[in-house]
């Protein structure tokens, strides 16, 4: 008898089928909790509250959008994969700008951004809005042609013609930013640049000469 009761004052020792059972029952209570949608995740964020971070939301149809193109403000409507190279030829009829590897590995669709050359074929059209964009159209034209388009005739500096563009704008870029590149700066300056047809001495020669111009100042042996 004295047992019993001994046995009866002993706190209750946990089973492991009970545990099992209780710990099922908290693990299924605390995932409908979980589960339960909150009044964030339901309602839409309004407008005013969404962090100036957040991405922009474009397409998947067509968006209206404005470029800054060779000084003038083009207003275009495509679809938000439309490369600035496909806008510019396709859009807006700028067929100076090359299409070869559509890759950014020939740099023949060199063009301009805020002065910088860039390979359009690598970067969206939407991306490129609020950027001044200069193309080999808006870098001279046949009765004021920039320097290195001069140049490039004079020095016969071209064969196809598909890398020519591209070439002209990589040399006009960095001439305007410094036109006393030396012969291996320029070099650098076209590194990404492919000619198919081996023009380099003609470029290089040309981009030497437009440098002598830019300079303000007579070539070796004073030709003009």
């Amino acid at each position: 008898m004295a047992d019993r009761k001994a046995d009866k004052n002993k706190p209750a020792r946990l089973s492991r089928r009970a545990f099992i059972k209780g710990a099922g029952a908290a693990a299924a209570v605390a995932g409908l909790i979980g589960a339960r949608p909150s009044a964030s995740a339901t309602e839409p964020e309004p407008s005013d509250q969404r962090s100036e971070g957040a991405a922009e939301r474009l397409g998947p149809g067509p968006e209206t959008i404005e470029l800054m193109v060779n000084g003038a403000t083009r207003r275009l409507t495509l679809e938000p994969r439309v490369t600035l190279l496909e806008a510019l030829r396709d859009y807006l009829g700028l067929y100076g700008t090359k299409l070869v590897c559509d890759r950014g590995a020939c740099g023949s669709c060199t063009v301009h951004l805020d002065g910088n050359p860039i390979t359009s074929c690598m970067m969206l059209a939407v991306d490129s809005r609020g950027h001044e964009i200069r193309t080999i159209e808006g870098l001279g034209s046949p009765d004021h042609m920039h320097p290195v388009q001069t140049a490039f005739v004079e020095a016969d500096a071209l064969q196809c013609g598909f890398c020519t563009p591209g070439m002209i704008m990589s040399i006009a870029a960095a001439l305007q930013r410094n036109p006393g590149l030396t012969l291996e700066e320029i070099k650098q300056a076209v590194a990404g640049n492919i000619c198919r047809c081996g023009t380099y001495p003609h470029v290089f020669k040309a981009a030497m000469s437009a440098a002598v111009q830019l300079r303000g100042a007579k070539p070796p042996g004073g030709n003009a």
